[in-house]
C-alpha cells in the first residue's frame, strides 16, 4: 500500500494510523484541531470529562505501543488493582477481585502519549485541515478532500489520494452524506435515546482513603417518577488529584460548584463523602449526550472499496460504561487482522466490518441492556429482553458477594471477555448457587 489516509486525530484515528504504518509507505492524518500538549483538542467538548481505559482496551494499546503503560505510570498515571478499586451497588460494596486493574489518568494526558508515539513513526504525518468529503474514482474511494487549516478562502479544498481511507471523525461523522452524494446506499444508523448529562471536576487529594485509587457507584433503576441516583466514578489521576464524574438522566446541565459537591457527597458509596470534603481544584464541566448510536455496514448489498470506519464513527455508546476508547483500540486490531490477511484493497472491506461488528455488537448489547432498564428509555427492545434483563439483575446481585461471579462480570465489563461468558453453564450455576446461599443466610440482627 502506497498511502493511507486517516480522517481525524482522535485516539481511534491515532491507533488506526499506528496500525496502517505497518502496511503503508505513507500514512496521512487529517485533523482540524491543533495537536499540542496535554490540553486536549479544542474541538472535542467532552475532552475534560473523566474517561476510562478498560483493561481490554489497555492491553490492545500496549500491543501497539509496547511500554506505554509503564511510560504513563512513570509520568504520573495512577495504577490500582484488587482492594484499591471499590465498586458499590445501591451503596453496598462488591467483593473485590484481585485480577482487576485500572489506570487513572486524564484523556488529554493519554491522548498526547499515543499521539507522540504515532507521529514518531517515520511514515506517519499530520496535515491540519477540515475534512470536506471523500474522493471517488471509478466507484471506489481513492482519497479525501479537505480545507487546509488557515486557508484564506474557507471554500478552498485540496485532495489527497490514497489506497485506503479510514473515517475516524467521531459520532458526528458525515459518512452517510458522503456515500449518498456519490450514489451509494448509506449504512443503517440505529439510535437509542438516553438523554444523559454528565459532569466532571477535579479535587485535591490528601491523605484520605489510603490505598484507594478508583471507586464506582451504580444504583438499580428507580421506579418511574422517582429521581435516579447519580452514577458516580472517582479515580485518582496524575498530579495528585481525584477526578469525579457524575452521570444523570434527564436533568439539565448544572455547573454550580456547590451543587456538584453536594451531589458527590450524596452519591451512594462511603468514599464519595470523603472525596467531597477535599478542595475543589477545577471548574465544573458538563456534557450532554442525547443518544447511543451505531452504524451497520454488513447489512448493505454493496459498498465502495477503499473505505473503513473506526471508533465513534462506527458506534458511540453510553459513556457511563467506558467502552469508547477501548472499542477504538479493538477496532484498530480488527483493521490489523484485515490487512494482515492479505485482503485486496480494490474490493469492499467486508471482512474488516465483520470483525469490527463483533466488537460493536458486544458493547452495544451490554450498554443498551442497562439503558433499557431505565424508565425513560423506550426501546427498541431486542428479542428476549425481559428474560435477559431479569437474569442480568440476578447476576449483578450475585456479583456483590461472590468473587468468581464478579470476576466474570468484570472481565466482560472490561472488554476482556465476550458477553457470552455470562451465559455459560458454569456462570449460570455460580449465580444460582450464590442466590440460594443468600436466601439461606440468616437475617441481620435488628
Amino acid at each position: 500500500m502506497q498511502r493511507a489516509i486517516v480522517l481525524g486525530g482522535s485516539i481511534a484515528g491515532l491507533m488506526a494510523a499506528r496500525v496502517l504504518s505497518d502496511h503503508a509507505d505513507d500514512v496521512v492524518i487529517i485533523e482540524r484541531d491543533g495537536l499540542g500538549p496535554d490540553t486536549g483538542r479544542p474541538g472535542v467538548p467532552q475532552i475534560k470529562q473523566l474517561h476510562v481505559v478498560l483493561e481490554g482496551g489497555r492491553l490492545q494499546m500496549e500491543r501497539w505501543f509496547p511500554g506505554l503503560t509503564a511510560e504513563l505510570i512513570a509520568d504520573g498515571a495512577v495504577p490500582s488493582d484488587g482492594d484499591g478499586i471499590e465498586h458499590y451497588v445501591d451503596g453496598v460494596r462488591k467483593v473485590p477481585v484481585a485480577e482487576e486493574t485500572t489506570i487513572g489518568l486524564t484523556r488529554p494526558f493519554l491522548e498526547s502519549r499515543i499521539r507522540d508515539r504515532t507521529l514518531g513513526r517515520d511514515n506517519v504525518r499530520l496535515v491540519p485541515g477540515l475534512v470536506r468529503g471523500l474522493h471517488f474514482e471509478h466507484g471506489k474511494v481513492r482519497g479525501a478532500r479537505f480545507a487546509p487549516r488557515g486557508a484564506e478562502d474557507a471554500s478552498e479544498t485540496e485532495t489527497i489520494t490514497a489506497d485506503l481511507v479510514v473515517d475516524a471523525t467521531g459520532r458526528s461523522s458525515r459518512v452517510e452524506h458522503w456515500l449518498r452524494h456519490a450514489g451509494w446506499q448509506p449504512p443503517r444508523l440505529d439510535r437509542m435515546r438516553i438523554d444523559l448529562r454528565y459532569t466532571t471536576a477535579l479535587f485535591e487529594r490528601g491523605g484520605e482513603l489510603p490505598g484507594l485509587a478508583c471507586v464506582q457507584s451504580l444504583s438499580a433503576p428507580a421506579p418511574p417518577g422517582t429521581p435516579q441516583p447519580d452514577y458516580g466514578v472517582a479515580a485518582e489521576v496524575e498530579g495528585g488529584r481525584w477526578m469525579v464524574v457524575l452521570s444523570a438522566y434527564g436533568q439539565p446541565p448544572n455547573r454550580d460548584a456547590d451543587t456538584f459537591v453536594k451531589r458527590v457527597r450524596e452519591t451512594p458509596g462511603a468514599p464519595f463523602a470523603e472525596i467531597a470534603d477535599c478542595r475543589l481544584d477545577s471548574e465544573v464541566d458538563t456534557y450532554q449526550m442525547a443518544d447511543s448510536r451505531r452504524r451497520t455496514f454488513t447489512a448493505l448489498d454493496r459498498f465502495p472499496a477503499g473505505l473503513v470506519v473506526v471508533g465513534d464513527a462506527f458506534a458511540s455508546f453510553n459513556p457511563v460504561y467506558g467502552q469508547g476508547m477501548s472499542s477504538a483500540a479493538l477496532h484498530a486490531s480488527c483493521l490489523s487482522a484485515f490487512l494482515r490477511s492479505g485482503a485486496r484493497l480494490d474490493e469492499p472491506a467486508w471482512e474488516y466490518f465483520r470483525r469490527a461488528e463483533v466488537v460493536v455488537d458486544a458493547a452495544w448489547g451490554l450498554s443498551t441492556l442497562g439503558d433499557l432498564a431505565m424508565p425513560h428509555v423506550t426501546g427498541p427492545y431486542p428479542r428476549g429482553y425481559r428474560f435477559t434483563n431479569w437474569y442480568i439483575g440476578k447476576l449483578v446481585l450475585a456479583s456483590v458477594t461472590d468473587a468468581e461471579v464478579n470476576r466474570r462480570y468484570l472481565a466482560v465489563a472490561h472488554m476482556r471477555e465476550h458477553p457470552r461468558v455470562l451465559t455459560e453453564p458454569s456462570t449460570l450455576w455460580a449465580v444460582a448457587r450464590t442466590l440460594r446461599s443468600l436466601k439461606r443466610a440468616p437475617a441481620p440482627a435488628p
